[in-house]
């Protein structure tokens, strides 16, 4: 008994731990994530005990740095992995800020937060690598995998009959999604009908300087 109450509480400590750490970098970056709870909203300050105090960089590069940073963390990829979709961005013809967007938004973790199916992309990664939805009938447990127009998600019929799903089946019909998805109320079914743009996404953050920052 000792032994399952110590494990609780360690796990308890973890994920004050993942929060604290998640809540501070909110703060470094001076933006709420997507996170129900988050300081930001109330203490807009740097994290610290003289975080009131402290400035935020004032260079050029540091701005630049910082946007670079809070559109990597909204979308919890690390830096190879921004950096990688930023490369494929740069390769298109036309608005590379654009084409980042769509590639991040694109991300089936982002699909499934985007549906209401989870209250933050962490959840929804750990969702999708638990294996619960499907794409176009097949099975993906992969976060970053691209869906394209035309491709159909919805969750797995034996995912249903987990309490976290059979709670959420209101909630997700109401839930409100982007244009560039179509989602049937009735099946739960949701079909990639074109591609999300930048305008309806509306990220506070400044891609021409992320652009920027990577040609420099």
């Amino acid at each position: 008994m000792a032994s399952g109450l110590q494990k609780q509480e360690e796990s308890k400590q973890e994920i004050m731990r993942i929060a604290t750490s998640k809540h501070k970098m909110c703060r470094h970056l001076g933006e709420r994530c997507d996170l129900l709870k988050c300081p930001v909203a109330r203490n807009p300050h740097l994290p610290g005990q003289h975080g009131a105090k402290r400035r935020r960089a004032a260079s050029e590069f540091g701005k630049h740095l910082l946007e670079k940073q809070k559109v990597r963390f909204f979308y919890g990829l690390s830096e190879a992995q921004f950096k990688k979709y930023f490369k494929a961005a740069e390769k298109k013809v036309g608005v590379t800020g654009e084409f980042l967007i769509q590639n991040l938004e694109r991300r089936l973790d982002n699909v499934v937060y985007r549906l209401g199916f989870a209250p933050s992309r962490r959840a929804a990664r750990q969702l999708v690598s638990h294996g619960h939805f499907l794409v176009n009938g097949v099975r993906v447990n992969v976060p970053s995998y691209g869906v394209k127009t035309n491709d159909v998600v919805i969750a797995r019929p034996i995912s249903f009959k987990n309490k976290y799903f059979q709670a959420l089946v209101e909630s997700v019909k109401k839930h409100k999604v982007p244009s560039w998805i179509n989602f049937n109320t009735q099946t739960l079914e949701a079909k990639i009908s074109g591609l999300p743009t930048s305008e309806e996404v509306s990220l506070p953050y400044n891609l021409q300087l992320i652009t920027e920052y990577y040609s420099k």
